[in-house]
């Protein structure tokens, strides 16, 4: 797909403007793979021309980490990837249900658990699986956990975030370019 085919044309003079789509990354502590996976989705998005429309954000399943930095780890390998790494760890919280249209588990234990959170079936259809995006990840649609291992690990995690992400934003388009017409 072209660059210019990329984007969604602005909207005609009183056309209304498409709501903003929402997406939340969430993993364990919010320090090594979902705020990887929003950085990265980020860079896709901006590169597509959705960033005036698509909200990216990350959080953890638990408040371990809440107010730190990403992995230094993690910092490492995106500042070599050539994206962003600013980051402040939080914690998921069920009331941003409401304002979010996907919640990305970046392994099947999130994913139970964000479904757990839900409180409505709607809520609970919001959550999928990064890497359920990747055509090429089969039925392995986790993303390891790089935080106890080595430097190799969290480039492991960067090529699947990477891979997954290019079809996640074809979803994501064609979800925002449904909302404009």
């Amino acid at each position: 797909m072209s660059r210019a085919s990329a984007h969604v044309p602005p909207p005609t003079p009183g056309t209304p403007v498409p709501k903003a789509f929402a997406i939340c990354f969430v993993c364990t502590g919010n320090i090594c793979r979902s705020p990887m996976a929003a950085s990265v989705f980020r860079a896709r998005v901006r590169d597509a021309g959705l960033d005036d429309i698509v909200v990216v954000d990350s959080a953890g399943t638990d408040g371990w980490h809440e107010g730190d930095g990403a992995d230094p780890r993690t910092v490492a390998v995106l500042d070599s990837a050539g994206f962003e790494t600013e980051h402040v760890a939080r914690q998921f919280q069920t009331d941003w249900f409401a304002r979010l249209d996907l919640v990305i588990a970046l392994d099947r234990g999130h994913q139970r658990s964000l479904r757990r959170l839900a409180s409505t079936p709607e809520d609970a259809d919001k959550v999928r699986l990064l890497r359920s995006y990747d055509v090429s990840a089969g039925d392995d649609l986790d993303v390891p956990d790089p935080y106890y291992g080595d430097a190799e690990g969290f480039d492991e995690c960067l090529t699947m975030v990477e891979a997954a992400s290019e079809g996640l934003l074809e979803a994501v388009r064609d979800a925002v370019e449904g909302r404009a017409a």
